[in-house]
């Protein structure tokens, strides 16, 4: 029924305007609606356009608001600006109802192609439904630039593919290349990236073509061609450019510039007027000349204005420009003469023609003056300038000149322009610094995204030029061969799973900057997501009100629990009035983002209720808004206590401990907040589990909590106070388990060989956009000053510059994009004295030593100075100062650490200070010796009676010195002892320095030796006579039976002391006879003498009687007798096991009328066995009789026999 009203004729209809939108007048900044109602049937769909362009909302969110309600249409535009005049509206469409759905299949890829290569690009494109003859728009851009046909590009539609063939790549070709298929429903669009790579060079090393040639300030005199440097230089630095010019029609090229120029620009002179032409650019270094770039498009020599009539469309009528000229009227002075460009190898000017009209065809002479002086002189002598532009060449680098211009025509010169301000000579445009901070993050398999600091202060900048290289190959290719100029690209075809840095450089007229920093390595890896980098964050929750007073309210909340991957740039407010219950419309409460998670949300209506919601920002987007808040009243506080503290942090979770943050209230209250009480309770526990962590008041806002129980959830809130009471509790904390994560590291402090202290924090678990943030008492630390932060990779330090009581305090590392990575460190004072000391230690690091420098003296009176250390390596070094001057080398064995010098002797110059200085790397240390006054004389004394004495003794010496004694016969003895005695020595004795004879000392030495005598001993007999003194020159014989005795082992002499013997081992009777000691002077000698006859049957002897062995019973007699010789009566002695015994009750010992020896034991035992011994001396000798006695017990003794 309803439709049948609304169509009742069942027929078809075409749209129709029942009211038409109108004009609208509004101010700036102000909202506009426009309205219409449209009839039709079916349903006419209803298209608003701007300037002949269909307006998008999706595109401009906010900006526009279309609705459409029973055939009554509205377009809302929001903060309307002069952008938005010139609007129009044409009339509906009806297609039939139908909503068209765009699908791109089969698309084109990232891709690569090379100079002079085809390359085409294409898509599939579905459109549904399919009508029959209905045609979509198809668009391709480079750039967001609308491509045309041209000899470079082709385009192709064929009902369902779009096709896009670029004939002959050159690096104007590179870009981001997007297709847009547009229908009466909208549009789709699709994208992808084309690289360009150079060509081969012609001539190895020569640099890449340049590119972008394009004509600037085009005239009838000269023509300016602008290009771009390229990104290759074939490994030498490019020497500069050479300008070609063609002219249209014909294939001549022709060299502009005898030599290269290194500006990018360069004003071509020597055109015809009227002709067009092209133009090309080569580089060139010290290897050769590059293949030239891509010609430019044509242009004619000739006035812009000129250009400008006859490029300009017919309008149907006829407009005179110029007045008939006036004849022979010289022209006035140029207005507005000024330097447009200025480099090292020209200047170009330009003026505004006279203002008087009507003037015969007028041209100009430029003229040039050095600054300083007043004697110009014409540039143009010979051809006047046509067109109100200049450049001059073969300027000096250097020197200031000003310009002036005349203007002239057939009636004469007229007068100069006003001159120009000195100019220098130069290039006027610096070239860019080193673009800053490189960062590459993860995009796919075969690609990274790579972000920069732009570079400062730069100026016309043309874009960046991006590198890449695979750790450890040093070998650097170009990402990209057209300059881009965003701070963003992404690097494609780079191979997967290895690691490559990053470097940039900056471009512009005047060169090419120096390569920032190399960035840190990145894996080619594709990001979570499969290259989708970011996405916009998750909508922030838990939105407080902080303070409230009549017009403002302000607003807390808690961070998104998903970011997007990347850091928060910011949030909006909105908010809108509740009336009754029923919200209104939202509106922004600020329209740049703010980065704290609170804000005062002003203007607002005091007594009225109010919702908001927030939304976050990232690089990828604004999130969507979050759920709205609970309705609050916009009064004002009064309440005495503070308001609720804000924005709640968890950092440092361990099993037992973790850190709590916050921030103080908006709302103070009545007096200033003067403390904090921090309450927890387990998660599931009941709201009367709450307990306080801390009974007295914390001052500072951040406290470490120790847990109860490790595992356990906990949440937690914060109450502040001033003098009026505990206010408000903070919104409550997310519960968080009390648990130590995997992996987790805590700060560590160091201190490293040159006493630089720093605090490292190391993180496993980060991502791409991971950073590492570090605070002093939990504010991040922006005062570089005291500390400076240092991060590489996984690992991250600040270090402190002067460390002093001003760094006391908590430091904390917090790292982003984690679970929640962090770690602190507290510097006490005794912390901070402990490091200062160790960093002294290893600033300034001492040696140990063993023991210090000390003095001693060596033979030949040398003195030496030694010390020793504990260790030092083989690179240590030793310096010896005696009164501050370096005088000799040291000795320094390294294995023991002794180091030593020695002094052939000391003089009274030695007498000062000494001082061996060490140095091992850094460590060193020294040790000094004090020799002055009456320690050095000693020392030097001692020194020198060392050193003679040494001299002294190395011929014959005295050990002792000459002396007397009286001999028991009452002679006097002098003597001496002489040391270092040789056979070339002689002895001279004296008395009243008369020389004594060699024959009276030898007569003195014989005559007082003693009468031979004769004794017994245990080899035999010895002979012997004592001397007073002896000499080695002392002419000794020995005489037996008047012949000299030939000595034998059996048969000995010698000397001991001053006795003179003569030894006879085992004397027998062959023995006996006379024998005589001859003392021979070289003239005569003494002889002594001795008979030894019948001696040998006077020794002592043990004539037999004993056996070899006894063997006796137990308590049996035993009684051995032996026969004794020897004249003097010989001594017995009896021995049992080599240790003599004596006569007692038991062992009866007795030696009768000096012949019988006997032994006898009454009664014998088993302690009576063992080895006996008689032994026999006197005078002539001594000697032994052995035996052995064993004693046995009968019943044994049967034993045995059984």
């Amino acid at each position: 029924h309803i439709l049948t009203r609304m169509n009742e004729d069942s027929l078809m209809h075409a749209p129709e305007f029942v009211i038409k939108p109108r004009s609208h007048t509004v101010w700036e900044k102000q909202c506009v609606r426009l309205h219409c109602t449209v009839s039709g049937w079916p349903d006419p769909r209803v298209v608003w356009y701007k300037n002949n362009v269909a307006l998008d909302p999706l595109a401009n969110p906010g900006k526009y608001k279309i609705e459409s309600r029973y055939s009554v249409h509205s377009l809302e535009i929001n903060n309307s600006d002069f952008a938005v005049t010139s609007f129009c509206i044409v009339g509906p469409v009806s297609e039939y109802g139908i909503t068209f759905q765009t699908h791109i299949v089969d698309k084109f890829g990232v891709s690569f192609g090379r100079e002079g290569e085809t390359m085409s690009l294409g898509c599939t494109v579905i459109i549904y439904p399919a009508l029959h003859r209905y045609q979509p728009e198809v668009e391709w851009y480079r750039d967001d630039v609308l491509l045309s046909p041209s000899k470079w590009t082709h385009m192709h539609w064929s009902g369902d593919r779009a096709t896009l063939t670029l004939t002959h790549l050159n690096k104007e070709d590179e870009g981001l290349y997007t297709l847009r298929v547009t229908t009466k429903s909208g549009y789709e669009t699709y994208s992808a990236y084309v690289f360009v790579r150079d060509a081969d060079a012609e001539v190895e090393g020569a640099p890449a073509a340049p590119l972008d040639v394009r004509c600037l300030d085009a005239n009838k005199d000269y023509i300016i061609v602008a290009w771009k440097q390229p990104a290759v230089d074939g490994g030498s630095s490019i020497l500069g450019y050479f300008v070609d010019r063609c002219e249209v029609g014909t294939t001549h090229w022709i060299q502009c510039n005898d030599t290269p120029v290194k500006f990018a620009r360069f004003p071509v002179t020597g055109l015809v007027e009227g002709r067009s032409y092209i133009f090309r650019v080569r580089a060139v270094n010290k290897s050769g000349i590059s293949r030239p770039s891509r010609v430019s498009e044509p242009v004619a020599a000739m006035d812009p204005a000129d250009r400008a009539r006859t490029s300009a469309p017919w309008t149907g009528q006829i407009i005179v420009t110029e007045e008939e000229p006036a004849e022979g009227i010289v022209p006035g002075k140029p207005l507005d003469l000024q330097v447009t460009e200025a480099t090292k190898n020209y200047v170009v000017l330009s003026w505004k023609p006279p203002g008087e009209k009507g003037l015969e065809g007028v041209m100009y002479y430029v003229e040039k003056c050095v600054s300083g002086t007043d004697s110009w002189q014409r540039v143009n002598t010979e051809i006047p300038v046509k067109s109100p532009r200049f450049a001059l060449f073969d300027l000096a680098e250097g020197k200031a000149y000003r310009f002036r211009v005349r203007c002239c025509n057939s009636a004469g010169v007229g007068e100069p322009s006003d001159p120009t301000e000195a100019t220098t000579v130069g290039d006027k445009l610096d070239i860019p610094s080193a673009p800053g901070k490189v960062i590459p993050t993860r995009n796919t398999d075969t690609s990274v995204v790579v972000s920069w600091e732009a570079s400062r202060d730069a100026k016309e900048l043309v874009g960046y030029y991006i590198e890449g290289s695979i750790v450890g190959s040093n070998v650097w290719e170009p990402c990209n061969n057209k300059p881009v100029n965003v701070t963003r690209f992404i690097c494609h075809g780079l191979i997967t799973g290895e690691k490559y840095v990053f470097r940039v450089r900056a471009v512009n007229a005047a060169g090419i900057s120096q390569f920032s920093q190399e960035s840190e390595a990145v894996e080619v890896k594709a990001a979570i997501g499969g290259g989708i980098l970011h996405a916009s964050p998750a909508p922030p929750y838990g939105i407080t009100v902080l303070e409230c007073v009549r017009d403002s309210m302000v607003l807390a909340w808690k961070q998104p629990t998903f970011i997007g991957g990347a850091d928060i740039t910011g949030y909006f407010v909105d908010y809108r009035e509740v009336i009754d219950g029923v919200p209104g419309k939202w509106h922004e409460a600020n329209i740049k983002a703010v980065s704290e998670r609170a804000y005062r949300v002003s203007d607002l209506k005091e007594n009225k209720k109010y919702q908001f919601q927030v939304r976050a920002a990232n690089m990828a987007g604004v999130g969507i808004p979050s759920l709205p808040s609970n309705t609050f009243l916009c009064e004002e506080w009064t309440i005495a206590v503070p308001g609720p503290p804000y924005d709640l942090q968890i950092r440092e979770v361990r099993n037992d401990s973790l850190v709590l943050l916050w921030k103080p209230p908006v709302y103070q209250g009545r007096d200033p907040v003067n403390g904090f009480y921090v309450d927890i309770k387990e998660a599931d526990a009941p709201e009367e589990a709450w307990r306080g962590v801390n009974t007295k008041a914390l001052e500072k806002t951040y406290t470490k909590v120790l847990i109860r129980s490790e595992g356990e959830k906990y949440v937690f809130r914060v109450r502040a106070q001033n003098k009026a009471g505990v206010g408000k509790v903070s919104d409550v904390t997310e519960p968080v388990p009390a648990l130590t994560k995997p992996g987790t590291k805590e700060i560590v402090v160091d201190v490293d060989d040159d006493g630089v202290i720093s605090l490292n924090f190391e993180c496993g678990n980060m991502t791409p956009d991971s950073k590492f943030v570090w605070s002093k008492n939990y504010e991040e630390i922006t005062d570089t000053s005291r500390l400076s932060t240092e991060t590489k990779g996984t690992k991250s330090k600040v270090v402190f510059n002067r460390p002093g009581e001003e760094d006391i305090g908590v430091y904390s590392c917090l790292v982003t994009h984690t679970d929640g990575a962090s770690s602190s460190y507290t510097l006490s004072e005794e912390e901070l004295k402990r490091l200062l000391e160790i960093s002294h230690d290893h600033k300034f690091p001492i040696i140990p030593l063993k023991s210090d420098l000390a003095v001693e003296l060596l033979e030949k009176g040398r003195v030496r100075f030694w010390l020793q250390a504990e260790k030092m390596s083989n690179n240590g070094k030793v310096d010896y100062v005696f009164n501050d001057n370096v005088k000799y080398k040291m000795n320094f064995d390294k294995n023991t650490g002794v180091i030593e010098m020695t002094m052939e002797s000391l003089t009274p110059a030695d007498e000062g200070t000494y001082t061996f200085q060490l140095q091992d790397g850094k460590a060193t240390n020294q040790s000094s010796l004090v020799l002055i006054g009456d320690v050095f004389k000693q020392l030097q004394k001692e020194s020198e009676f060392q050193r003679k004495e040494y001299f002294r003794k190395q011929g014959p010496h005295f050990i002792e010195y000459l002396s007397w004694e009286v001999t028991p016969e009452c002679c006097v003895v002098l003597k001496c002892k002489v040391g270092n005695m040789k056979k070339e020595t002689s002895a001279l004795w004296h008395k009243d320095r008369h020389q004594i004879k060699v024959d009276e000392i030898f007569i003195f030495a014989a005559n007082s030796s003693t009468p031979l005598k004769i004794t017994s001993t245990d080899e035999g007999i010895r002979l012997y006579t004592f001397v007073s003194y002896y000499n080695d020159l002392l002419q000794v014989t020995w005489h037996y039976k008047d012949s000299a005795i030939a000595f034998s082992d059996r048969i000995k002499s010698g000397v001991v002391g001053e006795q003179l013997w003569l030894q006879i081992k085992e004397p027998t009777e062959k023995d006996m006879g006379k024998y005589a000691i001859e003392f021979y002077d070289g003239k005569g000698g003494l002889r002594r003498t001795v008979d030894l006859s019948g001696q040998g049957e006077n020794r002592a002897r043990v004539a037999g009687g004993l056996p070899d062995v006894v063997t006796i019973q137990e308590g049996k007699a035993l009684n051995l007798t032996c026969n004794i010789s020897g004249n003097p009566v010989p001594e017995v002695t009896w021995l049992k096991n080599d240790r003599e015994i004596t006569s007692d009750e038991h062992c009866i010992l007795k030696f009768e009328s000096g012949k019988f020896a006997s032994f006898t034991i009454t009664g014998v035992n088993t302690s009576d066995s063992g080895k006996y011994s008689i032994l026999v001396k006197n005078k002539y000798g001594t000697e032994s009789g052995d035996f052995t006695v064993s004693v046995f017990i009968p019943e044994e003794a049967g034993s045995k026999k059984k």
